[in-house]
């Protein structure tokens, strides 16, 4: 627990360390790596895009998240993290505009994984330097507003690929989206101020300590984010290309992208509201739950306003999934959680690098996305399984006692 101090800053200076963090969500995420979904019906259609090259594209692109997780996880100087920080917001800019100088999928793969790598700058080296200097300001850290950002920056790169879709091809709005990524730069790079010479590293778990949790338990976690990832990375990869062949949706896969934003951006306070009330699994469970409807329904209907509702319930659930996993294992280790949550960070990887290329090869043998689709689901309902079970155990240490 940290120690509250008199705040050592302006409120306007927490406000825009708060902003730049949210503009380098915004320009590292919804841009760099989450505008590849609204594009992705764009590039099948015009730049020849196959469905098993799409599929390994979002594959490099998670290769490079989870490449860019390991890498920050091994550094311990904030001063090299902030460094680190600004390379992505650099990287991110120009893979982003880079996608549409070239037509060469080798190249386009190597773009997509560097862009994975720059999403590390807004999802874990922002967050833990806006916390860091919140902490050591006097500020109570609120990185639920941070975290915003992600629901933000898909309604930022949908709105993009919706306005530019009519009047520019393929490749100028590639070039169109690295510089809209400039305004986000420029806030991202000048708002979050270095860290202190002597600053120690945040701790991210900052609730009441708990005793260490069982290796079971930790186990059941890891395999439960696995398949959070798995849930998580279909949908981000291929709703739009899946409803956009929707006769009443074609050509309007960058507004369905928005829904998914704006249903995304408030979720993250709503799930800690009812984690409060119900509990995290609980929570966790209900989510499961919703994410499962949400990537069932393009495979089972083709009602337009039912694959809409799976839009909403997928923005809704996937943010919140991440903030109450997170926010359960800083709880359980409240001492040091980067090492835990590197490990889930690793199991949800993981998953993202398989699914979409498994869903690739689907898509190019049968021509649809519902075998993998369903296989999603199924992998879904294996999580709530296993939050079932951490849900009896619990029960069952509360009747019996810790061990």
């Amino acid at each position: 627990m940290h120690t509250a101090t008199t705040p050592a800053a302006s409120p306007t200076q927490r406000l825009r360390v708060l902003f730049a963090g949210i503009c380098a969500l915004i320009l590292t995420v919804g841009l760099a790596r989450f505008a590849y979904t609204p594009m992705l019906p764009i590039m099948r259609s015009e730049a020849g895009l196959s469905p098993l090259a799409a599929g390994w594209l979002a594959t490099f692109n998670y290769a490079g998240y989870i490449s860019g997780a390991m890498i920050a996880a091994s550094i311990g100087s904030l001063q090299q993290k902030f460094v680190l920080y600004r390379i992505g917001l650099v990287l991110a800019v120009v893979t982003t505009a880079g996608l549409g100088l070239t037509d060469n999928p080798v190249l386009w793969a190597v773009l997509r994984f560097l862009s994975g790598l720059s999403s590390t700058a807004g999802l874990l080296l922002a967050s833990g330097l806006a916390l860091n200097w919140l902490i050591r300001n006097g500020h109570r850290p609120e990185l639920g507003l941070h975290f915003t950002g992600l629901g933000l920056g898909i309604v930022v790169s949908g709105l993009a690929v919706g306005a530019m879709m009519d009047w520019l091809d393929w490749a100028q709005q590639w070039v169109g989206l690295g510089l809209l990524g400039l305004v986000f730069f420029v806030p991202a790079w000048l708002w979050l101020p270095p860290p202190a010479p002597s600053a120690a590293l945040p701790a991210s778990g900052m609730h009441a300590a708990a005793a260490p949790p069982a290796r079971r338990w930790m186990l059941l976690m890891i395999a439960m984010y696995f398949c959070a990832g798995f849930g998580y990375v279909i949908s981000a990869t291929f709703i739009v290309a899946i409803l956009d062949k929707l006769p009443l949706l074609a050509g309007k896969g960058g507004w369905v992208w928005v829904i998914v934003g704006l249903a995304a951006a408030p979720s993250s306070f709503l799930w800690d509201r009812m984690a409060r009330a119900r509990g995290d699994i609980p929570a966790l469970l209900l989510a499961f739950a919703l994410q499962t409807a949400s990537i069932l329904l393009p495979a089972v209907t083709a009602n337009p306003w039912l694959n809409l509702l799976s839009a909403v319930l997928y923005g809704g659930t996937f943010v919140g999934i991440v903030s109450l996993t997170l926010t359960l294992i800083g709880r359980r280790f409240p001492a040091n959680p980067a090492k835990a949550m590197a490990r889930l960070t690793l199991s949800y990887g993981v998953s993202q690098m398989v699914a979409p290329a498994m869903a690739g090869y689907i898509a190019a043998r049968t021509s649809s996305y519902h075998g993998a689709l369903y296989i999603t689901a199924v992998i879904m309902l294996i999580g709530m399984v296993l939050l079932g079970v951490m849900l009896r155990d619990a029960a069952q240490d509360a009747r019996t006692g810790p061990q």
